[in-house]
């Protein structure tokens, strides 16, 4: 019954690996680690990001023109075009940020939806845990459409509410495959431990067909969104200006060393 348990251990790992991270930028490939803590708001007169804890709370720029915490920023020309920049290639990258974050979370819900087929017993079964998972897929997707489709990007509510949809699914798909295994070792039908066998033998080659060539591809377009936040990070260490306190702005991070990074990154390097 081994492989039986991977199966459920299976879908779970599927579904979290290519759940992107599009809360936190986490762009897993290649060297593409930036993360933010800010929440970011996409509007016709501006460009707003704002994060509950740390200073500065409250940013907006729009054409060339900077607010930090409700203050007026005096800005060069130089970086009055380096913030209109920023501002364009943000509104240009969270659309395709949301497109990455519908894919991650479409593809993790098929890699649970394939254990569930393939281990569903009967129509009643299959309909009841197809319909309760393909809600959360709807929730799922909808959370992803009123926030990153309409240029405000929650990190932490994405997170929380992506991150309860799959655990609730995969909860069934390991009480579907370990109530399957306990009945059939139970019986003493060999018959039935066989056929469970076969099922959970085939999963793999299910998987590859419905889920891995998808995540691959995912994995391909979250790449080439990396030097476009190369870019927004090269303009942020160019950034002339300084806040009140001397510091310079900090609206996205690289990384474990994250000063380190971003330095090293301005000048199309980055550090190990």
């Amino acid at each position: 019954m081994r492989s039986l348990w991977m199966a459920a251990a299976l879908a779970a790992g599927l579904a979290s690996a290519t759940m992107v991270r599009a809360g936190d930028l986490d762009l897993h490939g290649g060297d593409c680690h930036y993360s933010t803590d800010f929440d970011v708001r996409v509007v016709p007169a501006g460009v707003g990001f704002h994060r509950d804890h740390g200073v500065p709370a409250d940013v907006f720029m729009h054409n060339g023109q900077l607010r930090v915490d409700g203050r007026e920023v005096v800005v060069s020309a130089a970086d009055a075009e380096r913030l209109r920049a920023y501002e364009q290639q943000v509104r240009d990258v969270l659309p395709e940020v949301a497109g990455i974050a519908r894919e991650g979370v479409n593809i993790g819900y098929a890699a649970i939806r394939t254990v569930l087929l393939t281990f569903a017993d009967n129509d009643s079964e299959r309909h009841d845990m197809v319909d309760r998972l393909d809600r959360h897929h709807r929730d799922a997707l909808a959370r992803i459409d009123d926030g990153l489709g309409r240029g405000e990007w929650h990190p932490h509510d994405l997170d929380d509410v992506v991150g309860q949809g799959v655990e609730d699914a995969v909860s069934d798909v390991v009480g579907k495959v370990a109530g399957a295994a306990v009945t059939a070792a139970l019986s003493g039908d060999q018959a039935k431990v066989a056929a469970l066998q076969a099922r959970a033998d085939s999963l793999d080659q299910n998987i590859n067909k419905e889920v891995n060539t998808r995540a691959k591809a995912l994995d391909r377009r979250a790449d080439a969104l990396c030097p476009r936040l190369d870019s927004l990070a090269q303009l942020q260490q160019q950034f002339g200006f300084r806040l009140s306190d001397g510091s310079r702005l900090q609206l996205m991070t690289y990384g474990k060393d994250n000063n380190k990074k971003l330095t090293t990154a301005s000048t199309g390097t980055r550090a190990d």
